[in-house]
């Protein structure tokens, strides 16, 4: 006997009447379980972030938008363009899919053949073009037109290692997630953070410049990003050695990671060539816009890497699981349940950042080096880049969906289209609005990314999200409605808490009105969900009590 499930997740799967019940019950914790699972990762994200922040303000307060720090910012973007080319990115669409079929097949002794294949053809190849990029820096930074060309070549060949060190990092993380182990994928990028950070401070005094200080920094932070995953990759019983490059290339899990990859490296190319121009038109549209452009970034990464990036990240492996054994009802619920808590995130932080900009830009980066013309550069960008903050972040929710799929042409085809349209905006807005008009080319190449995966989610037979598009239309104008209500307190508030906090150095004015005016429009807006009975508040609600009740427990 066969039962019929549908609900505004998944079209109708049938399913024995016994397996019905524990699905069920499956798929109604999937926002909890989901919200569950990536709670502690997103505590270290946040605390990742925060740093990351620190130390965009120390690179602020050292280099603000100067010459030399457009300098460091291109030097940095070359190996970490290469990074997610070559490693982030390719770990996550094709290693993952891959080594879970090997977990699956719950064969060691082809699992570990598999991860020293990999590893012996990761170390060879990032090896090789780190050795490349350092040979290279001159002719790259050559087209980029740097007022600091010489201190340009210098940092990136300073940092060009990082890409080897990272790369070694993004597949010790692979592994670990795919055993559903996220915490020391998240103590990696907090070190990272703190070593440059204290290499800015401590180093700068013995070095030509801070950019150096900062550089050698960033490089030490790589390398142990991929020191600290190493011991919980072998304490897991996943060891590894070097293999002869032959067999490692002949390896069938070698060849099928390089077969999924092929695509994704043009459309991750693409969208790193994306980076690459919109850097060329930035440090063409005058001075110091690079540095604002990358400034509004960490902002937009802040809250984007907490949320968005943490439930991608357990998703995935969630995901690769259910596609493997055909569990296309959960897999359908996960990934709805997943866009709805981005959603739910996103846009009410959207609206108050969009409000509350000014303030927030002022009290995080206005120091020494960081002045007036500073601050309105980065508004300028800010502005148009955080209406772009769902869109960005909904596209890295779904992308596992067919990542999962062990399908990588779907969203490199997205991503190729929507490099396409970014320049053509770009290079149309970068003359009349300058670091706004490339900001607002990212948003709007980013909503298209979004439009197209959607459609090409709706041709797959499995992945049934079709019907559940015009609740999910529904759910982002009551969402964009109570925003709208929640920040109108604030509005009237915030000229009497400014002028009241005035005169008291930029923490005190600004930060103490940012908090009281964060407390009241979270506190609003949380009301109007609750009343409003949004089931992933309560979701969040329950899992709380939860916790309240068992301990540790979730």
């Amino acid at each position: 006997m066969e039962k019929k499930v549908e609900d505004a997740g998944n079209v109708g799967s049938s399913l024995p009447a016994d397996s019905f019940v524990r699905q069920d019950s499956a798929l109604s914790l999937s926002a909890g379980s989901l919200v569950r699972q990536g709670s502690a990762l997103s505590l270290l994200t946040l605390f990742s972030r925060i740093l990351g922040l620190l130390r965009e303000m120390t690179k602020a307060s050292f280099l603000g938008t100067s010459a030399l720090s457009d300098a460091f910012s291109v030097a940095f973007l070359l190996p970490n363009l290469f990074r997610r080319l070559f490693a982030e990115g390719s770990i996550s669409v094709a290693f993952i899919p891959t080594f879970k079929e090997y977990l699956l097949g719950n064969d060691r002794e082809k699992t570990r053949e598999f991860l020293s294949c990999i590893f012996t053809f990761l170390t060879f190849f990032v090896t090789l073009m780190v050795v490349i990029g350092i040979l290279i820096s001159p002719l790259l930074i050559s087209l980029l037109k740097m007022k600091e060309f010489d201190e340009t070549v210098l940092l990136s060949r300073i940092m060009f290692p990082f890409l080897g060190f990272m790369s070694l990092a993004a597949l010790f993380q692979g592994v670990l997630n795919s055993l559903h182990i996220f915490t020391p994928s998240g103590l990696a990028p907090i070190l990272l953070n703190i070593v440059t950070i204290l290499c800015t401070y401590a180093l700068s005094p013995f070095t030509q410049n801070p950019a150096r200080a900062m550089a050698t920094g960033v490089l030490l932070g790589g390398f142990l990003s991929a020191a600290i995953q190493f011991p919980f990759v072998i304490k897991r019983g996943q060891s590894f050695v070097f293999t002869g490059l032959k067999r490692a290339i002949n390896n069938p899990g070698t060849r099928k990671v390089l077969m999924l990859i092929s695509p994704t490296i043009v459309g991750m190319a693409a969208y790193q060539l994306n980076d690459l121009v919109s850097t060329v038109l930035a440090g063409r549209a005058g001075e110091g816009i690079v540095s604002s452009l990358q400034y509004s970034l960490r902002l937009q990464e802040l809250i984007l890497g907490v949320f968005a990036v943490s439930i991608g990240t357990v998703l995935l492996p969630n995901l690769a699981e259910y596609a493997k054994t055909s569990q296309w009802d959960v897999f359908n619920k996960r990934l709805v349940s997943a866009m709805n808590i981005i959603a739910l995130i996103t846009i009410p932080i959207t609206v108050f950042s969009l409000f509350e900009g000014q303030s927030l830009i002022r009290l995080l980066f206005q120091n020494r080096s960081f002045d007036e013309t500073s601050v309105s550069l980065t508004l300028s960008a800010f502005t148009f880049h955080m209406p772009g903050l769902f869109f960005i972040a909904l596209n890295r929710i779904l992308a596992p969906a067919f990542y999962a799929q062990s399908d990588t042409k779907s969203p490199t085809l997205a991503g190729i289209i929507s490099f396409a349209a970014n320049i053509c905006l770009a290079a149309i807005l970068a003359g009349p609005l300058r670091g706004a008009g490339i900001a607002l080319a990212l948003s709007l190449a980013s909503a298209v990314n979004t439009v197209l995966l959607l459609a090409f989610l709706k041709k797959n037979p499995n992945v049934a999200i079709g019907h559940a598009f015009g609740s999910a239309i529904v759910y982002i104008v009551k969402l964009l409605i109570i925003s709208g209500l929640a920040i109108v307190p604030v509005y009237f508030l915030s000229p009497l808490l400014k002028a009241f906090f005035a005169g008291n150095g930029r923490y005190i004015s600004y930060g103490v009105p940012l908090i009281i005016n964060s407390f009241v429009y979270i506190l609003l807006g949380v009301a109007m969900l609750a009343v409003a009975k949004d089931r992933h508040i309560l979701a969040l609600v329950a899992m709380l009590k939860r916790r309240d009740r068992n301990g540790d427990r979730a």
